[in-house]
């Protein structure tokens, strides 16, 4: 096995246990409240939160057939010319970033903190530590994640995700917008006005 065929799936799965998994059980354990608040419904925001998880699932696949069915990998559609090592350090890179980016926004919203959008309880709003610089910072962090996993698999497969991500990130993005700006009024308003929806 290469050094990327065993950092991959490593790296991957630290990064959904101690920034998604981890994160949530101490949310819960602080708060009472569980902070994945995707539900079952056919609404656009609990559809989302199925395109999520099958983005997550397409990613074990794909990053599970490079690791260990390599032989398997030439169904997923390599992008041969975008197979060059230094391409494969800026995503190890990436992924480095993502995962120390993400913690740090996901501690500095504290209780705040949910996977979808809490119809149910008024959060604070967020505005300082990464928040000055970016409206959504652990999206972007997201994003960023995807791309450097797309760098170092670039096949038909993980470049679907990235950009079914991309789409998804930015519907979920703008129903956020709508929802804070109910709950938070002219605070939100002014926010929005000073700090970029990225970066």
């Amino acid at each position: 096995m290469t050094f990327y065929q065993i950092f991959l799936p490593i790296a991957t799965l630290l990064y959904l246990l101690l920034v998604f998994v981890l994160r949530s059980v101490i949310l819960w354990k602080q708060t009472g409240v569980n902070p994945f608040v995707f539900g079952n419904t056919g609404k656009a925001h609990d559809y989302i939160g199925r395109v999520y998880k099958l983005m997550v699932l397409g990613t074990w696949v794909s990053i599970g057939i490079y690791s260990f069915y390599l032989p398997w990998y030439s169904y997923l559609v390599p992008i041969q010319y975008l197979e060059i090592d230094w391409l494969k350090t800026i995503g190890l890179i990436l992924l480095v970033i993502s995962f120390l980016w993400t913690s740090i926004a996901q501690y500095q919203m504290s209780k705040s903190w949910r996977i979808g959008i809490d119809y149910n309880e008024k959060t604070e709003l967020i505005s300082n530590g990464l928040f000055k610089y970016s409206r959504n910072p652990i999206f972007l962090g997201v994003l960023i994640s995807y791309l450097g996993t797309f760098l170092i698999i670039p096949n038909i497969l993980s470049f679907s995700i990235l950009h079914v991500t991309f789409v998804t990130i930015q519907t979920q993005v703008r129903l956020e917008e709508e929802y804070l700006e109910s709950v938070q009024g002219q605070d939100y308003l002014g926010y929005k006005l000073q700090v970029r929806r990225w970066i």
